[in-house]
């Protein structure tokens, strides 16, 4: 199992373009992958529990994957992190 910890960086923070882009990353991969801000956590895989979560710029969460292809499946999402989602400044 794998636990990082991310800072969302992307100005307008975790809105529905950006959830639809990490939901759909995870979904390609067969590892469990939560995403966890506070004590709330989510399945990346789903876009309703990402979107819910109201993700605004600058917070931190923590990224767990567990599986099979969890190494693969965590440096894809952090690179949509990094990228800030393909979004400007």
């Amino acid at each position: 199992m794998l636990e990082i910890k991310l800072t969302i960086k992307n100005k307008l923070g975790l809105h529905a373009r950006p959830s639809a882009l990490l939901a759909k990353t995870a979904g390609l991969f067969r590892s469990s992958i939560t995403l966890t801000s506070g004590k709330r956590t989510v399945d990346a895989k789903s876009i309703l529990g990402l979107m819910t979560m109201a993700l605004p710029c600058g917070t931190e969460l923590t990224l767990s994957v567990d599986g099979p292809d969890e190494k693969a499946a965590a440096q894809s999402i952090i690179e949509l992190f990094e990228s800030r989602f393909g979004e400007e400044d």
